[in-house]
């Protein structure tokens, strides 16, 4: 496949340690047919730049600028938390929204506020809340729960989220017959009994753990309230040891409204995609 318009000046941020390139294509030099392979060679770590995500800025008509946001793998998802935190912070860094800003995504339009690194983002209304799944997976019995906090994702408690295979266990879990055919993402979280808690989040379209997931967040706040372990607002410790705020109106179904995502949006460099970066190994 053959890339044109090269190089391409991106820039690399890290949302808590969700790291992503991000790319203003204000004007066009990416074909939209072949951004999947582009976004799959771009995000292999070693062989190019790396990255659990690539986030396209362009323009919109129905508010300050429109993303397409793809996983490591070219897959396109809806939403992403930590990806929407950096994608707020690279448009106001380059002018291209305020400080309080509208930017247009698959799952409607997101709100989010920047001041300095520290980025709060309005998500999407969290709906298909369902409890006490009883699955039997990688010959084990699992208890858990989900949600969609703009993706899909299962929340599983646990005494010791060290000892959990994450890797295996989430792949069993997301590729269960219970979350086909899109699958889902698998947060493995442990309560710290402050009213904190510690999340592994095994990422569908990367297919590896994250260092981050910032609807995972979401889901394992919204789940810690639900089930009556945590009550808003929710700190969430992840992987990589960075802090996620999550805030949030519960209601009885249950039921929330109101959910911000806080926390902080790092610039990690700016650089230039070379042919080079699009070798296929």
């Amino acid at each position: 496949m053959q890339f044109t318009q090269m190089p391409l000046p991106f820039v690399k941020m890290s949302g808590t340690g969700n790291d992503f390139i991000l790319i203003d294509h204000r004007q066009p030099r990416i074909a939209r047919e072949i951004m999947p392979e582009f976004v799959r060679l771009v995000c292999r770590r070693r062989f190019s730049a790396g990255a659990d995500g690539l986030i396209f800025i362009e323009d919109s008509d129905r508010a300050d600028f429109k993303w397409l946001f793809f996983n490591a793998d070219g897959s396109e998802a809806e939403m992403c938390g930590n990806g929407a935190r950096c994608a707020a912070r690279f448009a106001y860094m380059n002018g291209i929204a305020p400080a309080h800003m509208r930017f247009e995504t698959t799952a409607g339009i997101i709100e989010a506020n920047v001041a300095d690194v520290n980025v709060s983002v309005l998500m999407p209304v969290p709906r298909n809340f369902r409890h006490d799944i009883k699955l039997n997976c990688d010959g084990q019995s699992i208890l858990l729960h989900s949600v969609d906090t703009g993706v899909p994702h299962a929340v599983v408690f646990v005494d010791d989220y060290e000892q959990v295979d994450v890797c295996r266990l989430g792949s069993a879990i997301r590729h269960h017959q219970e979350f086909m055919p899109a699958g889902s993402n698998v947060n493995f979280v442990m309560p710290l009994g402050d009213g904190t808690f510690k999340v592994r989040t095994y990422e569908r379209g990367v297919e590896n753990e994250t260092m981050a997931c910032g609807t995972g967040a979401v889901a394992a706040a919204l789940m810690a309230a639900a089930t009556g372990q945590a009550a808003s607002p929710v700190d969430i410790i992840t992987s990589g040891g960075d802090r996620l705020a999550i805030i949030f109106d519960l209601h009885e179904g249950p039921a929330a409204s109101n959910v911000f995502l806080k926390g902080p949006a790092h610039v990690i460099y700016n650089g230039e995609l070379t042919a080079e970066a699009l070798i296929d190994k």
